[in-house]
């Protein structure tokens, strides 16, 4: 079975993550592909280091070849946003990457990327998901062996790390960078952003250091999530050896975490406000700034300040980089640590992202800990809680029932302003707090968000919303 959510199709290795349903996924793109008279454009197909993620890859590009599409493969383990960033050079209709992102080690997933390298939106999910359900076995897939497609050119090796690396490089200002001569920990959580990150931060001629580098496809047996639960070595390495900025990225690197120079966690949240900030006061860009439904409100509090506009919508990059693009923003984001700006491909990059973090340390000359204090002089405080409950499919259901269909909530003891129901129940308080619980569309999760202007408040509402629930 098949099923898209916010960031591609994501499953069990051996439930539902096997050759037959790769196959079957990989028919109904071709399918899709040439029904749009796109098979000249072209496919790319990229991996990461999760469990045989190029045995899958090679499935795909099989049945690619076997459709008479033109494959363009990365040939090396390759984060997301570099498969996105071919996609878009290349200017192909479509592309992949097997990978599930920060899920745990026992899944893999495909995320699909459309012209221009962004990710594939809900129309396009939807209409192949129609392709699927027309497939009915192994007599409706074509298919070719890798090495016979390999021969007869059908399949192509290629590597465009130096275009992805050059072009980070000429968006971002190193020359400040060298005259810092600041000194990093790279976490890459045993994923794939080490040597392009590498590349790029010794080019700038900072002096970095490397853990959790090795293939492991278990993650180390951490989930290869950067949050301040899973980089506590990080956390420990960066004061004990006195770096300058400790950097974790998620097992495709498209996000991020930071440690500061203290060892504090900088929440993505943080990270988004700090990036806008500085982009508009500091470099004097313009534009508005795009974020999800669960992601912080300073954000808004910061484009009001200078004369731009904050806009909000659902979970899922691709609404995201879609909205971008409609209002020209500056830079969108999501508290899960994923973001892009305005003239970088279309999709979240975490390895761009913290280079964009290294710049901002260079050029303001200030540690991260200094300028969020300088934000929040100027724009309040904001405190966010999240929390994460699983359940069983019955208990869905009467969740379901109590959210979506009778509409309760629960009665807070602060005044509501408004209760929104986009992409979940979000309840927005006229103290200009708020509180999210929304289903997640990668896991079987209830996520709950509250932010207010600090932690007991937060706190408080996230109980209440828990209580009402009966979580």
């Amino acid at each position: 079975m098949v099923k898209f959510g916010t960031g591609g199709w994501r499953a069990l290795i051996g439930e539902d993550f096997t050759k037959c349903n790769v196959q079957i996924l990989a028919q109904a793109l071709a399918n899709c592909i040439k029904s749009e008279k796109a098979e000249e454009k072209g496919f790319i197909i990229g991996y990461d280091r999760r469990f045989l993620p190029d045995k899958a890859a090679k499935w795909v590009a099989e049945v690619m070849a076997g459709n008479g599409i033109k494959v363009y493969f990365i040939e090396k383990d390759a984060p997301t946003p570099l498969v996105m960033f071919t996609v878009k050079t290349l200017q192909t209709q479509y592309g992949i990457a097997v990978t599930a992102s920060h899920n745990p080690a026992d899944y893999n997933g495909i995320k699909i990327f459309t012209d221009g390298g962004r990710d594939a939106d809900e129309a396009v999910t939807t209409k192949l998901e129609s392709y699927i359900d027309r497939i009915h076995g192994p007599e409706d897939i074509a298919h070719i062996d890798f090495e016979t497609g390999v021969k007869r050119n059908s399949i192509q090796g290629i590597n465009p790390f130096n275009e992805y690396i050059d072009t980070i490089l000429e968006m971002i200002d190193t020359e400040s960078i060298k005259n810092r001569k600041l000194k990093i920990l790279l976490d890459p959580m045993f994923g794939v952003s080490k040597t392009s990150l590498q590349t790029i931060l010794i080019t700038a001629r900072c002096e970095v250091d490397i853990i959790n580098d090795r293939h492991d496809t278990l993650f180390g047996g951490r989930l290869p999530s950067p949050t301040s639960h899973t980089l506590h070595r990080l956390k420990d390495m960066v004061v004990e050896k006195k770096y300058d900025l400790g950097i974790g990225t998620d097992g495709d690197a498209d996000r991020l975490g930071i440690i500061d120079e203290k060892g504090n966690f900088i929440h993505p949240n943080s990270i988004l406000a700090l990036l806008y900030y500085y982009l508009l006061k500091y470099k004097g860009w313009k534009g508005g700034v795009v974020r999800n439904v669960a992601t912080t409100h300073l954000l808004d509090k910061i484009a009001q300040g200078f004369g731009e506009e904050c806009y909000e919508v659902p979970v899922g990059f691709k609404h995201i980089s879609s909205m971008m693009e409609e209002k020209s923003a500056l830079i969108g984001g999501e508290s899960s640590g994923g973001l892009t700006i305005r003239g970088h491909i279309k999709g979240k990059d975490g390895i761009f992202a913290a280079s964009l973090l290294i710049e901002l340390v260079s050029v303001t000359g200030k540690s991260l800990s200094e300028l969020l204090e300088e934000i929040e002089k100027q724009f309040g405080s904001f405190f966010m809680v999240e929390n994460d409950f699983t359940f069983k499919s019955a208990e869905k259901e009467r969740l379901v029932q109590l959210l979506f269909k009778d509409k309760k909530v629960p009665g807070f003891e602060y005044p509501v302003r408004h209760i929104g129901y986009r992409d979940g129940l979000k309840v927005y308080f006229e103290n200009g707090g708020w509180i999210i619980a929304r289903f997640s569309g990668t896991e079987p999760l209830l996520r709950i968000f509250a932010e207010m202007s600090n932690e007991r408040d937060a706190i408080q509402v996230s109980n209440e919303m828990k209580d009402f629930l009966a979580l």
